[in-house]
Formats: C-alpha cells, structure tokens, sequence
C-alpha cells in the first residue's frame, strides 16, 4: 500500500550550521527503498556540506529561496527554479543569505540502476527548469515540465518531472514496472488513489507508491495541483487499466513563462516500454 505523509509530521535535526534537515524516505519507513530523500531548510546564514558516496548519486531542487553552490571550480547561484544533479564522489557547500529550503535525495548503489553507467558517469550539471519545455496532455489539462532525464543529466538512475493539474483535472489509473516512485506535493490540493483506495493530499505531502502498485490522481479546490515526482530507476515500463486513455504529451513550444524554451522535445507516449532518449 501506498505510504502518505506531510513533510510537517517528520521532526527536523540540526544540519551544519543555521540548517536542519527532515528524512522524509529512509530504509526505516520503506524498507528497501532505492532513493533516500530530506527535506532541508536553511535559515539566514546558514552553511551545509554536500558530499556523495563514491557509489551513489544525488540531486536537489531548490524549493524556496536563493542559495549559492560553492566548488573549487566556481559558484553556482541557485533560485527556487533550479535542479542540481550530483555525480559521485561530488562534495561542495551550499549557503544561504537568506531562509530557503530544498529537496536533497541520494540514490545508493547508482550502478546497479543503469547499466551504462560504469563506463559513462554523469556529470555535475545544473537546470532551470523554468526555461524547460512545457508538454500538454492530449487527454486532459495536465501539463509536465521534465526535470531529470537521459539527456538532461546522461544517466537512467532516476527520472523525474513536474506534472500541473488545473483544478478537476484527473488521471488515468495505471502502475509502473521496474521502477518504484515518489510525488511531492508543492501546491495545492487533491486525492491520490492508490489500488483505488483515495488518499486526500496537500501542499507538502509526500506519496511514496512501490512498484506495480496502482494510481492516479485527481486536483480539487480552486488553484493548480502541482507535484514532483521521481522514478528510482528511470527506465521503467507504465501499464494501463483497460480502456484508460494512455497519456499522450504534446510539445507547446513555450517554457512555463511562455517565452522559446531552452531546448524542444518531440511528442511522446507513456505507452512506451522504455523512456525516450531524446528527452
């Protein structure tokens, strides 16, 4: 069954200096889980160590607020629109003037994830992913936004996107197989359905669904639902109830803030057994 809770039900601990970080997944609460993801917030002032295990890779995604990524190479300024995508073995500071907050998650045992990845480790790399491409559902108002992906940060260890639900938007029921995934809730409300069992969500609420287990989800009230979710490995397969519509995403040629976008993306369906490359 589908494990549901709010970021504000899990108990902060002190992380460096001016910070304190939640563990939202730990093999504690989903045994076996393949992704480990805190919640971090920074208060003004505040300085974090970011290191990976030599064996694992990490991302964050700011949420709130400014910070600066500081390497011996240079600095990267970061806003509430960026993406980081860390490779082993990759350490740095992150400091904040001002209060912020992310989602840090690491993911152990990366080669195990992608078969290529012995021999082609991905690289640092940081994405806006306001400049991203936004693709419209064929079916529905849905619209999604990728955020990790093969082309984007060259490796099939996760995937990741941002889907936007206009309010009484609703999705086809399906599962996953392959992979196991996440959603977290940035904006709004509505009900997750897990094996057709509804799970009332909210801003903050984290949904975590196991492989092959059943759901959709459904926006309520007057604004947007909006989540991020990620899939530990990215390569997976979606299976669709009978007679669902299977999502089909159309390009739009305009990012989030309606301008050219940084890069274009072909159409695509999620009825594909693999994820496409060229995303």
């Amino acid at each position: 069954m589908a494990i549901k809770f709010n970021e504000s039900d899990i108990g902060a601990e002190a992380f460096g200096g001016n910070a304190r970080r939640q563990r939202l997944l730990t093999a504690a609460r989903v045994p076996n889980t393949k992704v480990l993801l805190d919640r971090i917030t920074l208060d003004a002032g505040a300085i974090i160590d970011l290191t990976v295990p030599a064996g694992s890779v990490a991302w964050f995604q700011m949420l709130e607020g400014e910070a600066v990524l500081r390497r011996r190479q240079d600095d990267k300024r970061l806003s509430a629109s960026h993406v980081v995508f860390l490779p082993p073995a990759f350490s740095a500071t992150l400091a904040c003037a001002a209060n912020a907050a992310l989602l840090y998650a690491e993911i152990p045992h990366a080669v195990s994830h992608d078969a290529d990845f012995a021999v082609r480790t991905p690289q640092f790399r940081v994405v806006d992913w306001k400049c991203e491409p936004v693709l419209d559902s064929e079916h529905d108002a849905r619209k999604r936004i990728y955020l990790v992906t093969p082309k984007l940060f060259a490796t099939k260890v996760l995937k990741g996107e941002m889907i936007i639900y206009p309010p009484g938007t609703q999705a086809s029921n399906h599962h996953h197989e392959g992979a196991e995934h996440f959603m977290y809730v940035t904006q709004g409300r509505g009900t997750a359905f897990a094996n057709e069992a509804p799970l009332p969500v909210r801003k903050g609420d984290l949904i975590y669904y196991a492989d092959r287990e059943r759901h959709y989800l459904r926006s309520e009230g007057e604004e947007d639902m909006i989540f991020v979710e990620f899939f530990v490995p990215g390569e997976y397969k979606t299976v669709w109830v009978p007679g669902a519509p299977v999502c089909t995403w159309s390009p739009t040629g305009r990012d989030i803030r309606g301008e050219t976008p940084s890069r274009q993306i072909k159409k695509h369906s999620s009825a594909l057994a693999q994820t496409p490359q060229d995303i």
